[in-house]
């Protein structure tokens, strides 16, 4: 479909997932069983950590109750959208919809970045200063180190958003995917462009070498004071935590950095679209499992939540 020479966009048509009826009701039913589990999740380590006074008030569980929230909010900023998508033969989007998903999808993607670094920094204080860790890693730093994520995350590609809004949009406006993302959505824009693409680059390669250099320095500092430790039960319970961090790190970086920064990655193809479907649906279904409902701490404080429970009851 596409609009008389001259006219403006005022919609969008998300082509979203193509198949058979019944690959889509499939597809369908597993978003959202997955979502509903995802949230079911975090809404867990959520209430753990706010109702265990003992988790309440270490830093690393103030990080990752926060960490919480920002996935809830993340995959409710997609999935929500592909299941309407799904029921429908196709889905139109307003002009002002889609700006508004594919800010909140940056925002947010920026602040779990943020919020990655933030864990990988609490993780390297602790265990290669572990003396200073008390006074370094205070509540009050750690609400600070909090709130500079969530409001460094939603400025961040605030600028690059507000320059694509206000290119012309006047010829076909159809978007080959599920949701509106950076690449589709510059590929309808009608020239001239001027350094637009350009800026959007620059945000996106500064901003994840950055994090992403951070978390690997600060994580490489950690597996190396670990090999120099001669505690063994100590070494080994360490490599337990990080290696969990670390899985979440290369879950949500490898497919970002596939996705925006390997040249051919703009191709939104059936991979992409799957790839897609990863880091916004399943990597933040997974993370919940890896970081904390697998932690011996989170479990005991379940548990003793579970056995106050019990003894309301009674």
């Amino acid at each position: 479909m596409e609009m008389v020479n001259g006219s403006i966009s005022q919609e969008f048509i998300l082509l979203g997932f193509d198949g058979q009826q019944r690959t889509r009701f499939l597809l369908l039913g597993f978003l959202s069983i997955l979502y509903m589990l995802t949230l079911a999740e975090n809404i867990t380590i959520i209430t753990v950590v706010s109702l265990d006074n003992h988790l309440a008030q270490l830093p690393m569980y103030i990080l990752l109750s926060n960490f919480s929230w920002m996935e809830m909010c993340y995959v409710t900023t997609t999935v929500p959208r592909m299941l309407s998508d799904l029921i429908s033969t196709y889905g139109i989007i307003s002009f002002q919809a889609c700006f508004l998903q594919f800010y909140f999808l940056f925002a947010l993607g920026c602040t779990e970045c943020f919020f990655l670094s933030a864990m990988a920094l609490d993780r390297d204080l602790a265990i290669c200063h572990p003396l200073r860790y008390p006074q370094l890693m205070t509540q009050h730093s750690c609400y600070a180190l909090v709130g500079a994520c969530w409001v460094v995350g939603f400025l961040w590609f605030l600028t690059p958003v507000i320059l694509i809004s206000k290119l012309s949009f006047c010829g076909p406006n159809i978007i080959d995917h599920f949701l509106c993302d950076l690449v589709p959505i510059l590929s309808l824009a009608c020239p001239p462009l001027r350094n637009v693409p350009l800026i959007c680059q620059i945000f996106m390669r500064v901003f994840f070498s950055g994090n992403a250099s951070f978390v690997v320095l600060s994580y490489g500092f950690v597996i190396l004071n670990l090999i120099h430790t001669t505690n063994q039960s100590s070494r080994r319970k360490a490599f337990s935590t990080i290696s969990f961090h670390i899985t979440v790190v290369t879950l949500f970086y490898g497919t970002l950095v596939g996705m925006y920064l390997i040249p051919g990655g703009e191709n939104h193809s059936v991979v992409t679209k799957i790839v897609t479907v990863f880091y916004t649906a399943i990597t933040p279904f997974l993370n919940p499992l890896i970081y904390c409902l697998r932690n011996d701490q989170v479990k005991e404080a379940l548990g003793r939540l579970l056995r106050r429970k019990e003894t309301f009851l009674r």
